[in-house]
């Protein structure tokens, strides 16, 4: 189990200047940047145990990370 962060930008280090044009500039993918943001915190405060949950959830917050996650890179690619 990994209790690295998985930031954006350390995801897509090579796409900085794109995550942040897209984030002001699209509605929908300031959208998706949160939502990740959110659900990768919230999966972040779990691994550590800051916010202990059970594996079930944890399976399920992992799994919308990863969807969020290739919509992000989708988004990415397009652009």
């Amino acid at each position: 189990m990994s209790h690295t962060p998985h930031e954006l930008i350390e995801e897509f280090p090579e796409q900085i200047d794109a995550l942040r044009t897209l984030k002001g500039n699209d509605a929908h993918f300031a959208k998706l940047y949160e939502d990740y943001h959110t659900i990768n915190h919230a999966i972040h405060l779990a691994e550590t145990d800051v916010e202990p949950t059970d594996d079930l959830h944890m399976g399920e917050m992992r799994k919308q990370r990863m969807v969020l996650k290739d919509q992000i890179a989708a988004a990415l690619r397009a652009a």
